[in-house]
This record gives structure tokens, sequence and C-alpha cells, in this order.
């Protein structure tokens, strides 16, 4: 049942593929085939194990106790133990290494490895996402141990203990897998996993059409007027489902404009996010009320979006000294008209139509919106981390625990950390630190409700739409199936049967 291989397109190169550094989706789905955390999700959003084959919980909820797996070992045979999840915390709360994951590990108290097999971890306090927080990925202290982690060389040559071993990666061209034949759970079916880099969706496509692509988000176009011919029916299955996050309008608010929330609450007002879901999706989505999707527990139906009206958004504007004064159909302050960058992504063709239609609706407000589109990696480390952009398109995906700490405390604004865009609000942290301690899912849901209320009024973010999932997969790979976590948790027991196998086995 063994043999073939699964060619993944994609439009953004990795960038670092170190669990604890991998901070951008391209990088993100290669290290969760490469590495594995103590912890993972099923596709029913149980918490199982990983890595670990139990765990503990104490009464109060300050002690974790895991018990690893026996016999478990990295891919160049190396055991590994219990001092490679220690090593992987000391990793995760090093202020050297630039890591945005490090909150999630600041009330814990202790890491102790009791024998090659046992961990036992002690928080200060309650926390919550613990449980989530330790599907980290964990990373190998025989190779790392006095390593930079941020610039070693391991971020370019990955050794993990996943279903899929590195093989090569041609920088901007293709990264290759290959199956890793000790795998605790079982060998991939599929003998290698190569992600194609390909940045412009239409030319992706083109390869999808001809055959040469097998797994490949679509576009709502592609997905409503493309791929519906006899010829793709016949060769590809198409999934539709929610996607566990959001897009989204980011501000600079260290900018004296941005940080005037009467700004920001303008444009939320000014823009008809159901004209984006219905022009750029298709239909495809659902507006954004705030951070938290439908199917998020801690989303709260009371907040509705606000219906676009321009003159109540001049109305603000005004207030906060942005006015037409010399007739020419642009806001103005002191002489200054109201104008900027919206920055995005390459290769990201929804995103670009997206923003040229926020940019016209702009326009009618009387503010002049200019569009810059980079390569992906660039964007993320020369613009993000570094705080270059006046405003940014983007989106998130979310983890199932509404935990919000990363994105929105005020704490979070260092290099490579998540609050990019510099929010602060006393009212958020304090409730964000409440959630964090909370685990009665009652309370937490109330936390979260009032989290996701302030933000909708503070509008750090315009919240524009959930857009839908649309990934297609080449008919000759069975197995596949769309869970609420997506298509992928199973990727190791898919198989292409032997006569519709496309590729060369690989040798043992």
């Amino acid at each position: 049942m063994s043999g073939d291989a699964l060619v993944v397109g994609s439009i953004g190169d990795a960038s670092r593929l170190l669990p604890i550094l991998a901070t951008d989706s391209a990088s993100g789905d290669i290290v969760g085939l490469v590495f594995n955390g103590l912890l993972k999700y099923n596709e029913r959003l149980e918490v199982v194990g990983d890595l670990a084959e139990a765990w503990q919980v104490s009464e109060d909820g300050l002690t974790l106790t895991f018990t690893l797996r026996p016999n478990l070992r990295w891919q160049d045979r190396v055991p590994l133990t219990a001092e490679d999840v220690r090593f992987t915390y000391q990793k995760l709360i090093d202020p050297a290494v630039l890591t945005p994951y490090s909150s999630g590990y600041e009330l814990v108290e202790d890491v102790e490895a009791l024998d090659e097999r046992t961990v036992r971890i002690r928080y200060r306090e309650p926390f919550a996402p613990a449980l989530e927080s330790w599907m980290m990925g964990v990373i190998p202290k025989h190779l790392l141990e006095g390593e930079d982690l941020n610039t070693t060389s391991f971020l370019r040559r990955p050794v993990g203990s996943g279903p899929f071993r590195f093989r090569r990666w041609k920088t901007g061209e293709l990264i290759e897998l290959a199956a890793n034949p000790d795998y605790f759970e079982h060998r991939p079916h599929v003998d290698r996993y190569l992600t194609r880099i390909i940045p412009d969706q239409a030319t992706l496509f083109l390869e999808l059409l001809a055959g040469q692509i097998d797994l490949s988000g679509l576009t709502p176009l592609q997905y409503r007027r493309q791929t519906d011919t006899p010829r793709i029916r016949e060769s590809y299955r198409k999934f539709r489902y929610p996607s566990f996050g959001f897009t989204y309008l980011g501000y600079n608010l260290t900018d004296v404009r941005f940080a005037d929330a009467r700004i920001r609450r303008a444009f939320d007002l000014a823009l008809d996010k159901q004209a984006l879901i219905d022009g750029v999706l298709f239909g495809l989505g659902s507006v954004a009320t705030g951070p938290y999707p439908k199917e998020s527990w801690a989303y709260d139906p009371s907040v509705q979006p606000p219906s676009a009206d321009q003159e109540a958004a001049k109305r603000l504007l005004a207030e906060a000294g942005w006015i037409d004064g010399d007739g020419d159909g642009l806001l103005d302050q002191q002489g200054h008209p109201f104008r900027f960058t919206i920055m995005t992504n390459q290769g990201n063709e929804v995103r670009r139509q997206v923003a040229e239609l926020i940019q016209r609706q702009l326009r009618l407000l009387g503010v002049d919106a200019s569009i810059r589109i980079v390569e992906w990696s660039t964007f993320v480390h020369e613009f993000i981390d570094k705080r270059r952009f006046e405003v940014v398109l983007l989106g998130w995906n979310l983890s199932r625990d509404p935990d919000l700490y990363d994105l929105f405390h005020s704490s979070r604004t260092g290099p490579g950390q998540y609050n990019f865009v510099g929010y602060a609000n006393p009212e958020v942290d304090r409730l964000l630190e409440e959630g964090r301690r909370t685990f009665d899912q009652p309370a937490r849901q109330q936390i979260y409700h009032q989290v996701h209320r302030l933000l909708a009024s503070d509008q750090p973010y315009t919240f524009l739409y959930v857009a839908d999932a649309l990934p297609i997969v080449h008919a000759r790979f069975r197995n596949v199936r769309a869970t609420p976590i997506g298509i992928m948790d199973n990727v190791i027991d898919w198989h292409v049967p032997l006569p519709e196998q496309r590729y060369k086995r690989m040798a043992p």
C-alpha cells in the first residue's frame, strides 16, 4: 500500500523549520510533519497523547505529569527522552531565543525529568491552556544544546521525531520530506511529501490543472467557477469548511493617526464587509465580529457587525480632526491629506482583491490608501517583525483554546512577538490573565465574551471576515477526510493504490 508522493502547492516558502520559531503557516505546515508535541487534538477536538502515552493533572491543577511512549527515537536514531522535553521548555523561556510562544510557559515553576520517560511540570498558579501548550513540538537536546537557535543551521536542516523526515530545501522552489520508517504510530503510506513553492496563485492553479499539484487551497473563484469541469471532478476532490481564524486590517498603533480609536471605528463603519465576501469570496465566508469565529465556544453572539455607514464614519473622522477643507475629496488635518499604505503578501490573489476593494471603499470616505505587495518571507521579517508598516492585511489561524494572550496582551509587543500592532488595554490585559487562570469553562466563556466585546469596540484590527477553507486533493489519494481540524490530521493514513501511483517508490 505504500509508495507515491504527495505534491503540495504553496504560495509562500517556509522560513525557520524549528517549532518554537515557526511563526508563519508555511513553516508550521512542515514543522507539523517533522516534529511532535507531548499531546495533540484528534479529529473530534479531544486532547490525546502524541509523544506522551499518558498524563495526569493534579487536583489543584498545578502539576502535570507526562509519561512518554516507550522506545521513542529522533530521526537520527538517538533516543528521545524527558530531557528533550525539559530542554525544549528551557529554550521557550530563554530571553535570547526570539520565540513568540514564551508566554505559554511563564507560569511554569519547574520542569523535571524524573526518569527517561517521565516529565513533571509544576505551575506557580493555575494555567487553563496548559495541556494545549504542551502540543508544542519537542526539539532535540543532543543537536541543539549550545547552539544559537535564532541562527543555527538546524533551522534549514531539521531532525525531528515525526512521521516525515527532512530531505532537502531549495529556497523559493521546493521542500522535500520522506516517510519516517521508524515512526511510532506507523510509517506513512505515502513515500514523499513535496512542497512546491509557486508564489502566484494563478500559476499554481495552472499547475494543478496540468496534474502537477496534488494538494492545494483554491481561491473562491477557482472553487465556484473554474473547477466544475468533468476532468477536475474526475481527478480531484474538493472540500469546504469554515476556517478557524479570521482576516483583518491591522494598524500600527504607534502611528498617531491609528492610535486614535475614532479613526479605527470609522474604518469599521465605512467598510462593507459583506461586499468583500460577496464580491471576492463569492459568498464562501462570513463577516467577522471580532477574534472568535462562530465555531469557537468563546464567540459572543451579542456582538453584531455594524452596517456599512459612510456618513457615520465621516462624522467620527471629523471629530478626530479629519475634514475635507479644500474640497478635493480627500480628508485633511493641518494641511496633510489622510494617506497611507496597506501592505499584504505576494501570491495571495484574494488578499490583493480585498485590498483593492477596501481601497475603493476608503476613497469614497476621503481616505487615500495605496497598496504594496511584498514577498512573504520579506514581509514577515523585514516589515512585520520590525514594525515597518502603517496598515497590514493579514489573517490568523487560531488555536482551539480561546486564549489570545499572545495576540493582544500589552506585554507581547517585542521582536518576533505576535502583538506587532502594539495594542494595549489594561482591562483586556486583566481579562486575558484571568482567562488563563480559570479552569471552569462557563466562567472562562464569560471572560472571553468580554474580551470579544472590548476588541470589537477598540478595533485594534478591523475584523473583516472568516473565510471558508477550500482545499482540493487529487482523487488517487484514499482515506482523505474532512474533520473539525481540517483534512491533514490523518495524512499518514493516506494511500494510493499501486496501479494509480504516479511517482517511483522510494528506496528504503
